[in-house]
């Protein structure tokens, strides 16, 4: 991968101890390219979204977690810093698997973070803002004259954006995406990912997906876990046309013989080693 990181992380590893231990992320050492989109996949429970929440510290959310290594954006560490979780969350932001919208109106929802850290000067000014982060996502053109409707009140798909121009507003950095359209029908899922393919030539996306074939459509580089270890970490291309393990060769092929039916359109049943 390479040495143009806006993330990397060193031996990160992630224990849950309660009833009984478990090593949900195992060492992984990663290095997330600027102004790309990596896709991590791999079959359910092999760590990826431990991975994701790791890297602006939400697992924290979930009590007795235990964390060992490091997290570094750019020179900056996540883990050994006197900088408050909430500004860390704010240089990574994070959009969820299930889109929702706060109890607010479309301008509130995006405005949101915005005010919570004070970082606009007036009110024609948030107004420019709200307006810039709408139409990043596609939204603004839909939404423009209901502006002061509840954000509630917008399709599943609109809400998902909703949610994108919400975590865009506080201008982070990284943008870490837990299988954001799983929840979606097939044409919301193509307008987020559309928008998706538009912001990564300004963002550092991080995306969590269980569709092999999403990761070939809109990632730069895929990351491989397994049972919480990293196997392997390679462009799209290369990753699938070229994998350089055997386990990864069998997860892609077994994935994708089962995904897809023999006229090319989607199988009603998926892979067992699909994740949703």
């Amino acid at each position: 991968m390479t040495t143009n990181a806006a993330l990397t992380t060193e031996n990160l590893a992630v224990t849950y101890v309660g009833d009984r231990e478990v090593d949900a992320l195992k060492g992984v050492s990663l290095e997330f390219p600027m102004n790309q989109l990596t896709a991590i996949i791999g079959p359910s429970g092999c760590g990826k979204s431990t991975l994701l929440k790791s890297l602006n510290r939400l697992h924290e959310i979930q009590p007795h977690a235990e964390v060992s290594g490091d997290v570094h954006l750019g020179e900056q560490s996540v883990y050994n810093t006197d900088d408050p979780v909430p500004e860390i969350r704010k240089q990574i932001g994070y959009v969820p698997q299930t889109p929702t919208a706060l109890p607010l109106s479309i301008y509130e929802n995006v405005a949101y973070g915005v005010k919570i850290h004070g970082e606009y000067d007036s009110k024609e000014e948030l107004d420019d803002l709200v307006e810039t982060y709408l139409r990043k996502v596609n939204l603004w053109e839909e939404v423009k004259d209901r502006l002061d409707t509840p954000g509630a009140e917008l399709s599943t798909g609109q809400i998902q954006r909703l949610c994108l121009a919400r975590s865009l507003a506080v201008e982070p950095d990284v943008l870490l995406c837990d299988e954001v359209t799983s929840a979606l029908d097939p044409i919301s899922a193509e307008s987020v990912e559309e928008t998706l393919e538009s912001l990564k030539e300004e963002y550092t996306i991080i995306m969590v997906t269980h569709s092999m074939d999403q990761a070939k459509r809109l990632a730069d580089e895929v990351v491989f876990l397994y049972l919480g270890e990293l196997v392997e970490a390679n462009d799209t291309r290369s990753f699938f046309e070229n994998p350089q393990h055997e386990r990864t060769r069998e997860f892609v092929k077994g994935h994708t013989a089962v995904e897809y039916t023999e006229s090319g359109g989607v199988s009603t049943t998926e892979s067992a080693t699909a994740d949703r």
